[in-house]
C-alpha cells in the first residue's frame, strides 16, 4: 500500500508501546495515535497518545473517522471479547484483531477448555465450577496435582493463582468465590510440569504464519518463586527446539486451532498465543491470548525483518501467504521488566523514573507499561512500570546487556528479576525434546538418549554400519581429503495436511528427501545420509512403511545412506502426523559453492524443470481448494494430468542430486539455489545486493497445475513467483559464455532452459527479480507452443489478457454506462472493476453496482489535506489491481505525487477549444473564456500539461441547433470508449512484452 496511514494502537502497556513503535518504522505510516498510553507513546516522533474514551465502542468509530484512521490495532484482550472489532469493522473502520466470538477463546478459560475438549487437543485436566464446595470437593478427590485456580467473570483478574498444595488450592477457591470479587466461577486445572514455551503465529483465518518461540518468566522472584504475575521478562528464541517440534507445534496446535475456529463459524484474523508446557507425555496447550503477550510482544517485535504494517494488511486482507513475516535469524531478544513496589497487589504510584536517556544510549529499547508525565518528569503509574529489552547476537550478551539497562534506570522500590533468559543459557547446553520413550527390547535396539528413543534397524545398501540412529558412517571410503560436512533439517509444513487429507502416503518420503539433498546441493555438497522424525498420535504401521519406502527409494536415487527414523507418540489428532528429515553432506574444503557475491551482470540463468509443488505454498494451495469447487478427490483440471486434484498436487518436487554433482564440481556454476520456497526467493538467494535479474515465462514450460491455482485462486502474477515455483525446480548461475555447454551437460539428464540473466539494477524501485511475461503464459493454455514458434515474433493473444480499469466519479459525469457498455464488448481489452466517488449516493455508483461493479465512496471532507485523500484512493486502487483510470465527471483536483505515480494511466474527457489550448486540460478552462468549442477530446492527465497528451479527438454533431451541453456530451460519448480501448489495447500489449507503462 502506497499511502501514509494514520493508525490507532488501543491500549497503555508495554505490548502497546512495541506495537506503536514497531508501526511508527513502516514508510506506509504517517502518524500512531495510542489511547489512552502512557508516558513512552506521549509525542515521540510519528507516535502520540490520545485521550479518547477505548470502552466506548461508538466514541472509539467516530473518533477513527474524524481523524482518518485507516487501521486500529486493539491490545487488551477484554475489549476484542466485548466486539470492539466488529463493531469497527461494522462501521468501515479496519481493525487487526478476531471478532468477539474467536477472541472468547482467551478471555473464559471454561470455554477455551471446552474447545480444546472438542476438537481432540491436548491440555491439562480441568472442571468449572460455581460453587465453592463443590470445587473444593473435587480438588481433594482427583488422583493429579489439581492446584491452578483460574477465575473466571466479568471482573475476573488476571492472575493465577498455582497453589503448593491442594490446602492452598482450596483456600484460593474461597478467596475467589465467597467475596464474588474476582470472579463469579473458577476453573480447576491440572498442574503441569515441565517447560513453558510461548508459541504465536500471524493468521488469516486460512494461512498461519509461524512466530519464534518465546520464553515468559511469570514468578515475581528470582528462581521462579513469589506469586504469579502477567510476566515479568521473557526471551525468543528459545535455543535449541527441534524443527520436528517445531513443525508439529504450527501444524498440530496452532493450524488445527484457526482451522476449528473457522469450521464454528468464527475465523480467526489477527495474533493468536498460545502458551505451552513441554511435558514428559508430550506438548500441552495451557492457555490462548488473542493479541501478544505482554512482555513477549517486547521480545517478538523487534525481531520483525519485514514491514510490521504490510504484514497486518496482508492479514485483514486474507493474503497473508504473499507477505509471510520474517525474522532476524543471527539476533537474540531478552526483556526485563521493572514494576512497583507491591506489584501484583496494590503498587505505589507517582514515584520520578531516571535513567531512561542513559539506557537509550546503551542501545537498548525502554518499553513503558505504567507510566505517565507530571510536570514533563516521568513518573510511575502502578503495575509493571517498564520493559528494558536488549536485542544482541547471542543470547548471553543480551542478558547481560538488559541488565545493563536495567541498572541504569532508577525509582524507588523497582521490582525485577536478575534471571531473565538464564534458563535459556541452560537449554543451549540441554536441548529441549518431547517423547515417550518404550522400553528397549529384542524389536526396539537400545539407543544413547540423546539420538532418540525408538530405533530401527538400518537399510541394506547404504555406507554405513552399526542399528538404527547409533550407525556410524565412514566417511574415508567416499574419497574425501579435506571435507566439511553440511547438515541440515526440513519439514514438509502444510503438503502435510492435504496428503493426509488426501490418503495419500506414497510421495511424502520422495519429497522430504528432496527437499534436504537440494538444498545440500546448494552449498556445494554431496548427500551422505539421511535420517527421519515422525511425531504421530497413533501409529498405522502400512502408513509408516508406504512413507519409509518412499524415503528409502529416494535416497537410492540421491546416492546417500538411509539410517532409519525416530517414531514417537505426540499429543497429535487421530489420523494426523509430523514428518522431519535431517541430512548431513560433504564438500571438499576448497569445492564448496562461492556466495552469492560471485554473480555478475551478463551471467545466465538456468532453470530445472520440475512438476511439483513444495513449502509454504502448500499454504495458498489450502487457501485455494477452501474456496474451489473442486475437491482433493476431485478429476485433475483438464490440461493437468490424469488421476485426482490431489494426485497431481501430491506430484513430488525433483530431486536433483544425480544431474547436478558432476556440473557442481565442473566449476562453471557460480551459484545454485531451489525454488521450493518460490521463483522470486530463490533467485535472490543467488544474487548479491547490486545486480538484478530479468526472466522470460515463455522461455520454459509451465505445468497445467501451475494455470490452474493461478486461475482458480484468483491470483496476481507477483504473488505466483513468490509463493510458487511455477515449474522451476532449481536456478543456476553460469557465466554467459558457458551457458550453452552448462545447459547441454544438463539437458542429457532432465529438462533444462536458458530462462535468463543477471542485469544491472532497476534504476527506479522495482523488484529485485522481474518475471516478464508470467501472466501471459499461466493464462494460456499450453504455454509450451510459444517455444515450438521459435524465431516467430510473439504476438499478444487477442482476448487473453484485460487490462484493469478503475473510474473515478462525482456525480456530474456522463461517460460510465457508455464505458460500462464498451467493456463488455467481444475483443475488449478492458476490464472495469471499481468505481469511486468523492460523494456517497451518486447515479454512477447505482450504475456500477447493477453492472457488478465494485464500488467505493472515499469522502474528501474527511481528509486533512488533497495528499491524504489522493494517498487513500491510491491504497484502494491497488487493492483492486487497478491498471488504468478514466475520469468521468471528477470533481476533485488531483496532487502532483498522484498523477506522477500513474503517469500515463489518467485518461480524461475535455472540450476541445479552438484555438487548442496546450495544456491539455481545458476542462479547467471557462468555456465563457472566448475559445471556441469544437468538439471533445480524450487525453491523458499530467502533471506537466502537454498538447502530445490527447488520444482522441471527435468533433461536435451536425446539429448546431442543439444545445452546447447536449452536442458536448453526444461527442464525450463517441471519443470516450474507442480512446480507452486504444489504450488498453496498447496496455496489453506493453504487459506482453514485460513493459509496465504506456509511453507515448
Amino acid at each position: 500500500r502506497a499511502m501514509a496511514e494514520r493508525v490507532l494502537v488501543i491500549g497503555s502497556g508495554g505490548r502497546e508501546h512495541a506495537l506503536a513503535w514497531k508501526l511508527a518504522q513502516s514508510p506506509h505510516v504517517q502518524h500512531v495515535f495510542v489511547a489512552p498510553g502512557n508516558a513512552g507513546t506521549a509525542d515521540s516522533g510519528k507516535i502520540s497518545n490520545s485521550a479518547v474514551l477505548v470502552s466506548n465502542h461508538t466514541i472509539v468509530t467516530q473518533f477513527c473517522k474524524d481523524h482518518n484512521i485507516g487501521l486500529v490495532l486493539v491490545g487488551p484482550e477484554a475489549l476484542l471479547a466485548a466486539g470492539i472489532a466488529d463493531d469497527l469493522r461494522a462501521a468501515g473502520v479496519r481493525c487487526f484483531g478476531p471478532c468477539a466470538g474467536a477472541a472468547r477463546l482467551a478471555s473464559h478459560s471454561s470455554s477455551s477448555k471446552a474447545f480444546l475438549e472438542r476438537h481432540g487437543l491436548p491440555t491439562a485436566r480441568w472442571k468449572a465450577f460455581s460453587s465453592p464446595q463443590e470445587a473444593c470437593r473435587f480438588i481433594a478427590s482427583t488422583d493429579f496435582p489439581a492446584r491452578v485456580v483460574r477465575a473466571r467473570g466479568p471482573a475476573a483478574r488476571k492472575e493465577v493463582t498455582i497453589a503448593a498444595s491442594k490446602e492452598e488450592a482450596c483456600r484460593a477457591v474461597q478467596e475467589i468465590m465467597q467475596d464474588r470479587m474476582f470472579g463469579e466461577m473458577v476453573v480447576i486445572e491440572e498442574l503441569l510440569q515441565g517447560e513453558e514455551l510461548s508459541c504465536s503465529c500471524f493468521t488469516d483465518g486460512v494461512t498461519v504464519a509461524s512466530v519464534p518461540p518465546a520464553q515468559p518468566h511469570k514468578r515475581l522472584q528470582d528462581g521462579d518463586q513469589g506469586p504469579s504475575t502477567a510476566g515479568m521478562g521473557a526471551y525468543c528464541p528459545v535455543p535449541q527446539v527441534p524443527e520436528a517440534l517445531l513443525e508439529q507445534i504450527r501444524g498440530a496446535i496452532l493450524q488445527q486451532v484457526v482451522d476449528s475456529l473457522r469450521q464454528e463459524g468464527a475465523a480467526y484474523v489477527g495474533v493468536l498465543q498460545t502458551g505451552l508446557m513441554l511435558t514428559k507425555e508430550g506438548v500441552k496447550i495451557l492457555n490462548f491470548k488473542c493479541q501478544f503477550g505482554d512482555p513477549q510482544c517486547q521480545v517478538i517485535l523487534p525481531l520483525l525483518k519485514n514491514d510490521f504494517y504490510e504484514v497486518i494488511q496482508a492479514t485483514i486482507d486474507g493474503k497473508l501467504c504473499s507477505c509471510m513475516p520474517a525474522w532476524w535469524e543471527d539476533r537474540t531478544a531478552v526483556c526485563v521488566v521493572m514494576a512497583s513496589p507491591g506489584y501484583p497487589g496494590d503498587s505505589d504510584k507517582g514515584m520520578e523514573v531516571t535513567g531512561l536517556p542513559q539506557a537509550a544510549e546503551l542501545g537498548l529499547q525502554v518499553f513503558h507499561g505504567g507510566t505517565a508525565l507530571k510536570d514533563g518528569r516521568v513518573v510511575t503509574r502502578g503495575g509493571r512500570v517498564l520493559s528494558v529489552t536488549a536485542v544482541r547476537q547471542g543470547l548471553m550478551e543480551a542478558v547481560a546487556e538488559a541488565s545493563r539497562g536495567v541498572a541504569t534506570i532508577h525509582f524507588q522500590g523497582a521490582t525485577f528479576r536478575r534471571d531473565i533468559g538464564l534458563r535459556g543459557l541452560r537449554l543451549l547446553r540441554r536441548p529441549l525434546y518431547v517423547s515417550t520413550a518404550p522400553e528397549p527390547g529384542p524389536d526396539v535396539p537400545s539407543c544413547p538418549s540423546h539420538l532418540g528413543h525408538l530405533c530401527w534397524p538400518c537399510r541394506k545398501g547404504g555406507r554405513s554400519e552399526g542399528g538404527g540412529f547409533a550407525a556410524f558412517f565412514d566417511l574415508k571410503p567416499s574419497g574425501y581429503d579435506d571435507p566439511i560436512l553440511v547438515s541440515l533439517t526440513k519439514g514438509l509444513g502444510p503438503k502435510l495436511q492435504v496428503a493426509q487429507a488426501c490418503k495419500r502416503h506414497d510421495t511424502i518420503g520422495q519429497d522430504l528427501v528432496a527437499l534436504c539433498v537440494n538444498d545440500l546441493l546448494a552449498q556445494g555438497a554431496e548427500p551422505l545420509f539421511f535420517l527421519s522424525h515422525l511425531a504421530c498420535g497413533k501409529l498405522d504401521a502400512e502408513v509408516l512403511e508406504t512413507i519409509r519406502e518412499g524415503i528409502a527409494e529416494a535416497c537410492r536415487s540421491a546416492g546417500c545412506a538411509f539410517l532409519g527414523e525416530e517414531v514417537t507418540e505426540a499429543p497429535c489428532p487421530s489420523g494426523l502426523w509430523h514428518l522431519a528429515g535431517f541430512a548431513v553432506g560433504a564438500a571438499e574444503r576448497g569445492q564448496r559453492l562461492p556466495g552469492p557475491q560471485r554473480a555478475e551482470e551478463g551471467d545466465a540463468l538456468l532453470g530445472l524443470g520440475s512438476p511439483g509443488i513444495q513449502g509454504r505454498a502448500f499454504g495458498v494451495v489450502r487457501s485455494i481448494l477452501l474456496t474451489s469447487s473442486l475437491r482433493c478427490s476431485s478429476p485433475a483440471p483438464g490440461g493437468c494430468g490424469h488421476g485426482t486434484l490431489g494426485d497431481v498436487l501430491l506430484t513430488p518436487g525433483k530431486m536433483f542430486s544425480p544431474a547436478l554433482l558432476p556440473v557442481l564440481r565442473s566449476g562453471h556454476v557460480k551459484g545454485f539455489a531451489p525454488t521450493a520456497e518460490g521463483l522470486l526467493g530463490g533467485i535472490s538467494r543467488v544474487l548479491p545486493e547490486h545486480v538484478s535479474a530479468v526472466l522470460d515465462a515463455f522461455s520454459w514450460k509451465i505445468p497445467e497445475i501451475f494455470c490452474w491455482l493461478y486461475k482458480e485462486g484468483n491470483l496476481t502474477a507477483e504473488e505466483m513467483a513468490q509463493a510458487f515455483p511455477c515449474g522451476i525446480g532449481a536456478v543456476l548461475v553460469v557465466q554467459k559464455e558457458l551457458a550453452q555447454h552448462v545447459l547441454q551437460d544438463i539437458q542429457r539428464q532432465q529438462e533444462a532452459w536458458l530462462i535468463g540473466k543477471v542485469v544491472a539494477p532497476c534504476p527506479t524501485a522495482g523488484a529485485h527479480v522481474e518475471v516478464q511475461n508470467l501472466a501471459e503464459a499461466l493464462q494460456l493454455s499450453s504455454p509450451q507452443q510459444l517455444l515450438n514458434d521459435s524465431g516467430a515474433e510473439r504476438q499478444p493473444q487477442p482476448g487473453k489478457r484485460k487490462v484493469k480499469v478503475a473510474v473515478l466519479v462525482s456525480g456530474a459525469g456522463r461517460a460510465l454506462p457508455a464505458l460500462i457498455g464498451s467493456a463488455r464488448e467481444p475483443g475488449s481489452c478492458a476490464q472495469l472493476v471499481l468505481v469511486i466517488s468523492n460523494r456517497a449516493g451518486v447515479e454512477e455508483l447505482r450504475s456500477a453496482a447493477r453492472a457488478g461493479i465494485a464500488t467505493r465512496v472515499i469522502d474528501h471532507k474527511l481528509y486533512g489535506s488533497r495528499s491524504e485523500f489522493d494517498s487513500t484512493i491510491d491504497r484502494v486502487l491497488e487493492e483492486f489491481s487497478v491498471e488504468l483510470i478514466c475520469l468521468s465527471g471528477f470533481m476533485r483536483v488531483l496532487s502532483g505525487p498522484f498523477l506522477r505515480k500513474w503517469k500515463g494511466k489518467i485518461l480524461n474527457a475535455s472540450p476541445s477549444l479552438f484555438p487548442l489550448i496546450k495544456d491539455g486540460n481545458a476542462h479547467q478552462e471557462p468555456l465563457e473564456s472566448g475559445f471556441e468549442v469544437a468538439g471533445c477530446t480524450v487525453h491523458f492527465v499530467l502533471e506537466e500539461p502537454s498538447a502530445g497528451a490527447a488520444i482522441r479527438r471527435e468533433p461536435l454533431p451536425g446539429d448546431a441547433e442543439a444545445a452546447l451541453e447536449e452536442r458536448l456530451r453526444e461527442a464525450e460519448l463517441r471519443a470516450f470508449p474507442p480512446a480507452l480501448q486504444l489504450v488498453a489495447s496498447g496496455a496489453a500489449w506493453l504487459g506482453a512484452h514485460g513493459r509496465t507503462c504506456w509511453r507515448r
